[in-house]
């Protein structure tokens, strides 16, 4: 089957893994039995081999239509054919720990009648195993086995009589008006779940709508702060409390380019930002989990990023017999990116940890020796070279972003300190905070570009500079700033789609190629302008992104000049921009 677009897919979870659901109604993307498990069902990255789960009419002029039950991530996809409607609904019931994964697929006849041809090809362990399927004894269904052994075997639990192919399965389905057919794939090894669709879908519906109430938002973009939140619910690990960066790996930046990672894993800097998120949506139970994540994994020494299970070594590798989304290559799992020098990771971590404070959460005196461990690391290193926020293969410099964020971790943990009387060296903390400060006005401004610098002595205008006065290290009427400003809309800017930097060449990040304007830059842009009381303008470009999501309000990380989603999806970093540009809006008009 063709690819789909990115922009063509919904995704399902059950808080340890998702699936990515087509607008034709086939699965095509799906990780067992985690997030970061080898893949079962990759067509989005080989239509050939990667495996997939598809129902197909046989009326080519059908139309489809894809919507969530409000409040939820219960997917229903349409099929509306000259033969009548019928539909797809999805689910994954809410699992206690990750083998108790399954997912609900029951395809109903809505009006008049249907032929459907199902194929379950499952492709174990990065489509680098195959099938092997037999029938149950009991006749319940299938089981579908991992021939090398590598991955759980899946069942299908199901009344429809299939065929068993050197692939998997395969049948045809015919319905009539209110008729239906139920498939369940669970693990063999994991929970015994019944065919009881309603009980089911009840409960996972329930789960969602009591979740869904507990957001605080009620601000004029509530249905896209809404779903937004929904999705980095989906994106959370229940298990472990950390949050993956976004659902897939090796979707591309730019089709047929070379940005394909693997965005699987736990950064701190987009966790810290998403329970930023969930904390002003009143989530602090999400919040929390997070921070007892941080406290068991990396309080003594913090990387950029980790598995979700606290691991650190994510050996970066390619699926070279994998084609890649419209044969973009490579193909990778793993991040070569993870022992790279990040410095402004402990900004936005201890940043968050301040607003959990804020919020009411508990800093105990372990926790605050491990808070003050990273700020002496700071002191004692923020003149270092490192990646950036954008981890460049380009070498270390000086970066803008992480001088700002080795400043706001010294500010915050100053704060912490002063609100709850916790012991620290104030004098020694705040002279290093106002030699930072000073640095950043004298060192990083580029009198020729009339704007700070991407790093020092650099003449790159980057969009990273947004961030300066959303994590309060200048005014938003800050002169400097207003040029920087300035000169990322003249030079980073197409319509309401912001660019991270120029890469002329590869020179702004090693690799070669051009990239889409990055969506998260887009929403910091639109809550800047309403920082600085262009509140029309950031409506209106508030307004304008909204509509480069998909038609269920999702987003990816990037959005091509021609509108499309790319990269991976959905993107954390995306949606709880989205959420903080929403909030900043808000404010100001209400205001």
């Amino acid at each position: 089957m063709p690819y789909h677009p990115i922009a063509d897919y919904g995704i399902i979870g059950n808080l340890h893994t998702t699936a990515l659901v087509s607008l034709r109604g086939s699965i095509d993307f799906l990780c067992l039995p985690r997030f970061d498990s080898p893949t079962v069902f990759a067509s989005i990255l080989d239509d050939q081999k990667g495996g997939s789960f598809t129902f197909t009419g046989l009326d080519k002029d059908t139309n489809y239509k894809q919507l969530y039950l409000p409040g939820t991530n219960i997917l229903l996809t349409r099929f509306l054919s000259k033969d009548g409607i019928a539909e797809v609904t999805d689910f994954m019931p809410i699992a206690e720990n990750k083998e108790d994964f399954a997912i609900f697929r029951r395809l109903k006849g809505v009006h008049g009648s249907h032929t459907f041809n199902v194929e379950i090809n499952p492709a174990f362990d990065y489509a680098r195993s195959g099938c092997k399927a037999e029938k149950r004894e009991d006749g319940t269904g299938y089981t579908l086995h991992d021939p090398s052994g590598q991955q759980p075997s899946i069942v299908v639990l199901t009344d429809a009589e299939l065929e068993i192919t050197d692939t998997g399965l395969a049948g045809e389905i015919k319905l009539f008006a209110e008729q239906d057919v139920d498939f369940i794939l669970t693990l063999e090894s994991g929970k015994q779940y019944k065919n009881n669709f309603f009980h089911y879908f009840n409960k996972t519906r329930e789960y969602w709508m009591k979740w869904s109430s507990r957001c605080t938002y009620n601000g004029r973009w509530k249905e896209s702060v809404h779903r937004s939140a929904l999705a980095l619910k989906l994106l959370t690990s229940a298990e472990f409390g950390s949050t993956v960066a976004a659902a897939t790996f090796g979707l591309p930046e730019v089709v047929g380019g070379e940005r394909n990672w693997d965005y699987r894993f736990t950064w701190i800097r987009d966790s810290a930002f998403t329970m930023y998120a969930f904390l002003r949506l009143g989530y602090r139970e999400e919040a929390e989990g997070f921070i007892e994540w941080i406290q068991k994994q990396c309080m003594e020494e913090l990387q950029l990023m980790y598995g979700i299970d606290g691991a650190t070594e994510l050996t970066e590798i390619s699926l070279d017999h994998l084609e890649g989304y419209k044969k973009s290559q490579p193909v990778r799992i793993g991040n070569g990116a993870f022992d790279q020098k990040q410095m402004d990771i402990y900004g936005e971590l201890i940043d968050t940890i301040y607003l959990y404070d804020q919020a009411g959460g508990s800093i105990t005196n372990q926790f605050w020796v491990g808070i003050s461990g990273l700020v002496e690391y700071v002191i004692e290193h923020w003149k270092d070279k490192d990646h950036g926020i954008w981890e460049v293969r380009s070498g270390k410099q000086r970066f803008l972003h992480s001088a700002v964020c080795c400043w706001v971790a010294i500010d915050r943990a100053m704060k912490i300190a002063e609100a709850r009387s916790l012991p620290h060296p104030r004098s020694e903390w705040r002279k290093v905070r106002d030699e930072i400060h000073a640095d950043i006005f004298e060192n990083f401004w580029n009198e020729d570009l009339q704007s700070y610098a991407q790093f020092e002595g650099s003449d790159t205008v980057d969009a990273s500079a947004l961030l300066m006065p959303l994590l309060r290290f200048v005014s938003s009427k800050e002169p400097r700033w207003l040029k920087t400003l300035e000169a990322i809309e003249n030079q980073l800017l197409a319509d309401v789609l912001v660019f991270r930097y120029k890469n002329e060449g590869g020179s702004a990040d090693g690799l070669e190629g051009e990239e889409a304007s990055f969506t998260i830059c887009s929403f910091w842009y639109a809550e800047c302008l309403a920082r600085i009381g262009r509140v029309d303008e950031a409506t209106l470009v508030m307004q304008k992104l909204l509509g480069y999501g998909n038609h269920l309000g999702l987003f990816s990380e990037e959005i091509g000049i021609h509108g499309e989603q790319l990269g991976n999806f959905p993107q954390a970093f995306s949606h709880l921009s989205l959420i903080s540009a929403a909030f900043q809006i808000d404010k100001k008009e209400n205001r």
